[in-house]
């Protein structure tokens, strides 16, 4: 008797918790059934997504455009997909994307902001921000990089300046396959540097690559 008891208790203490997580996982799945119904009234249409994974895997993630622009097809110019848990509305095509971007900059001004780039400068800056604050830093940061000749004749005098310099030394290497990441780093910190000072560096000056080595070691 004892034996019997030892075995149909477990069993029927198993039982009963398999019976409550089929019972949980039916009300969560027609909660969210009537959520996600509530939800798509007001949304583009779309692939129908999985809980969680969302449109994962009907992507191709390596050239996830791909995907996107099949997808573009049967759904339209506008549509949705969820990347994991994450709703995205996607915008296919020229006209759409200007028509967005042109049209309704406003509405389409605002972006995805990463909760922990938004701890770390509070909502403010230009990278990682939106709303008034973020308007009134680009409108600083253009009106003195316009003083500095940002979009007038000489900054372009500069910058065409400097290509010379940078195709100079591209011909050093005689047409061997050569690492560019330096030359064109040294390219742009001497347009930066001529804009602001004046002036520019050679790219063997020993203080100019100390300078750079200290900025990319950072």
């Amino acid at each position: 008797m004892s034996f019997v008891e030892d075995f149909v208790f477990p069993l029927s203490t198993s039982l009963t918790t398999f019976l409550g997580t089929v019972v949980f996982l039916l009300v969560f799945h027609l909660f969210s059934s009537s959520f996600s119904s509530q939800e798509k009234m007001k949304e583009p249409p779309g692939p129908k997504a999985l809980p969680l994974l969302g449109n994962l895997l009907q992507m191709d993630l390596k050239r996830p455009y791909i995907t996107l622009c099949e997808l573009s097809k049967k759904y339209g110019s506008v549509f949705t997909v969820y990347l994991g848990p994450n709703k995205v509305v996607v915008l296919a095509g020229y006209k759409t994307v200007k028509q967005a971007l042109v049209n309704h900059a406003e509405e389409f001004g605002d972006r995805h902001i990463s909760p922990i780039f938004y701890d770390l400068n509070n909502g403010h800056g230009i990278l990682f921000a939106n709303g008034e604050s973020w308007k009134e830093m680009r409108r600083f940061a253009l009106t003195n990089l316009r003083d500095f000749g940002m979009g007038k004749r000489s900054a372009e005098e500069k910058i065409i300046e400097e290509c010379h310099h940078l195709i100079q030394e591209f011909t050093k290497h005689d047409g061997k396959a050569f690492d560019t990441t330096q030359p064109l780093n040294y390219a742009t910190s001497n347009i930066i540097s001529s804009i602001v000072y004046g002036s520019r560096f050679e790219y063997t000056d020993p203080q100019f690559k100390g300078m750079m080595t200290l900025i990319h070691s950072a």
